[in-house]
């Protein structure tokens, strides 16, 4: 994919009252992080396996079919390496070595193997451009995001809650490259930079000249997504503008305006688990997906609560580690 000749700093999902223009020194900052990821796409883009897609339905199937899935991770070597090397590492405590396929799926699970599956998949883009924090924020907010999306999909009876899964993990795909820029800056200015970014599409528009729904949305069509996920990477903070699969959109947006009130955001602390503003959780509820009956939504929001603390201690227990630091090269 070629990266447009003039990508405009203002998207499409942005409000009809501009922001204010940055300070000159502000502006000049925003122009070359933008010139350095529009470098990036029209240097192209990784082109994401087709077992990404076969492998995500065949682990959303009951019960799983472990001779197909395992034909499949045989597909690629370093897949296969990343599976064998986690079952055989401290994450698992297990006292022989593993080295069955079919066997190391069934002590992965099904949730840690689909996650590990893109997590190898994109491990050649950001390379060891990026530090250990950074990936595992932005794997664990994703994570969480997709959970929670496949969990709100069977709630309201979506027909493909595989799919949600799938928007779910790749909804900020687009943040990949800011994180990257950002890594470079503070490697060279020795310290933290541009916080707080990770809240913010606004924010995101005034430091860099373009957002991550944006970025998202180009990465996808390189990959040649359908239009039902494009949508979703660009709208999943807009979902009503969403007009292919607009309950999709919104069940992905849901998941993630929760995270991100959890205080599950990229770059941020870990969050507090404090008590949960229900009324905030009606609210999201009826924003993402309207026309939902309110003891509907109170339901949802009770299941979203519940599925978030138990999702959290996997992190506890060292599902970070799936995420938590790049992938050694030597193993790919």
């Amino acid at each position: 994919m070629r990266a447009p000749e003039k990508v405009t700093a203002v998207s499409s999902q942005e409000n009809t009252k501009a922001a204010d223009p940055p300070p000159f020194s502000d502006l000049e900052a925003q122009q070359s992080r933008k010139i350095s990821l529009m470098a990036a796409l029209s240097e192209g883009l990784p082109t994401l396996p087709a077992y990404v897609f076969e492998l995500n339905t065949l682990l959303s199937c009951s019960p799983v079919d472990l001779k197909r899935v395992g034909e499949v991770i045989r597909t690629d070597p370093s897949l296969t390496a990343q599976v064998i090397r986690l079952c055989n590492s401290a994450l698992l405590s297990m006292r022989g070595r593993v080295s069955n396929i079919e066997h190391a799926v069934v002590l992965l699970g099904t949730e840690r193997l689909r996650t590990l599956v893109l997590t190898c998949s994109l491990v050649e883009y950001v390379g060891h451009r990026l530090s250990g924090g950074d990936v595992q924020s932005f794997w664990q907010h994703s994570f969480l995001t997709a959970t929670l999306s496949e969990r709100l999909a069977r709630g309201t009876g979506y027909p493909q809650p595989e799919q949600a899964y799938l928007a779910g993990l790749l909804h900020d795909i687009g943040a990949l490259p800011l994180l990257v820029i950002c890594s470079s800056e503070r490697e060279v200015a020795g310290g933290a930079v541009l916080e707080g970014w990770g809240e913010s599409v606004e924010i995101e528009r005034e430091q860099f000249g373009t957002d991550h729904c944006e970025l998202g949305h180009w990465i996808g069509i390189s990959w040649n997504f359908s239009p039902v996920l494009l949508e979703v990477l660009e709208h999943h903070h807009h979902p009503r503008e969403a007009r292919h699969n607009p309950q999709l959109a919104g069940t992905v947006a849901a998941a993630d305006r929760f995270c991100l009130m959890r205080g599950v955001v990229l770059g941020g602390a870990p969050p507090e688990l404090d008590v949960a503003n229900q009324d905030q959780y009606d609210e999201l509820l009826n924003d993402c997906l309207p026309g939902l009956p309110a003891d509907e939504r109170k339901k949802l929001a009770e299941m979203l609560e519940a599925e978030f603390f138990h999702l959290i201690q996997l992190f506890e227990f060292g599902t970070a580690g799936i995420f938590g630091g790049r992938v050694p090269r030597d193993s790919l």
